[in-house]
């Protein structure tokens, strides 16, 4: 069985711990869990991780923007290259690249600014939602699809995920179509202070559910006699300060699907209603026969 809790959070720290092989070449691990290809959150935590470590500590990173353009192997190392695209006086941007057999797999481009004061405002959070103490819990869901043990136990639990609707893994014709999909989410564990740290595993967790988000619209699920996809973008920007080992909403929603793509939009906000994060993804779905 594959670890869960604070030994998941510890591999997940593993994982975002890159060797440093120059000083701007770096190589990362991907977990052996059987999957047939990298999960694209990974990809993305890492090759920020490898950016922010250009960076000095002083400048957070502020948005990111990736493309995923081939699957990844989880079998063997990803390497990652950090171009210098600008430090200015107050921003520093950097290019990351994640390449495997000598093709690249994944780049993003990330900015990072100094603290600055300025106007402050943001949209007001769902209200009226159960807090995730009063969400069903991924064994609670697991209970009544027990079919589905097997394939949860075999991948490392790092992150609680709490739908507050109905998750895209349930069997086709269980799920009923809804406009938003909310998910509480926090790390599954403690991490370290380091900001970057949060920032990068923020970024692994905003891509777990959002093109789900897509499916729920028309109450279609993941799997046989639903869809299979794949992430093709992925852009982050992060508003404030947050912990993400700190309960967090996920409120996503989808403008638009059409031509086998779906887009998605997300926002984060903390239990109090502060607003941390906005995310956007388009993916590649397709419908699979049963």
């Amino acid at each position: 069985m594959a670890p869960s809790g604070q030994a998941a959070v510890d591999q997940l720290l593993e994982v975002l711990d890159l060797k440093q092989l120059d000083t701007d070449r770096f190589q990362g691990e991907s977990p052996q869990v059987g999957a047939q290809r990298v999960f694209g959150g990974q990809v993305a935590g890492q090759a920020l991780v490898a950016a922010g470590r250009t960076v000095d500590p002083s400048r957070a990173v502020h948005s990111l923007h990736g493309y995923f353009v081939r699957p990844g192997d989880p079998t063997v190392p990803i390497d990652f290259t950090v171009e210098t695209i600008r430090d200015g006086r107050s921003f520093s941007v950097r290019r990351s690249t994640a390449q495997q057999h000598g093709k690249t797999i994944f780049f993003m481009s990330a900015s990072f600014q100094v603290h600055e004061q300025g106007l402050d405002h943001h949209t007001p959070a769902p209200h009226d939602l159960p807090g995730p103490e009063d969400t069903p819990t991924a064994q609670d869901w697991l209970a009544r699809y027990p079919e589905r043990q097997a394939s949860f136990n075999a991948s490392p639990q790092a992150i609680d995920v709490r739908y507050v609707g109905t998750p895209g893994w349930v069997p086709p014709g269980d799920r009923a179509a809804a406009d938003q999909q909310r998910v509480w989410m926090r790390i599954n564990g403690t991490l370290p202070d380091d900001p970057l740290i949060h920032a990068c595993a923020l970024t692994y967790a905003s891509d777990l559910s959002l093109l789900d988000s897509v499916l729920s619209v028309h109450g279609e699920v993941w799997g046989p006699g639903g869809v299979i996809g794949a992430s093709l973008d992925h852009a982050l920007w992060l508003h404030r300060p947050f912990r993400a080992d700190e309960w967090f909403l996920y409120d996503c929603t989808s403008p638009s699907a059409s031509g086998s793509r779906g887009l998605a939009s997300g926002r984060m906000f903390t239990r109090d209603g502060t607003h941390i994060a906005s995310a956007v993804q388009e993916g590649l779905l397709r419908k699979i026969g049963a």
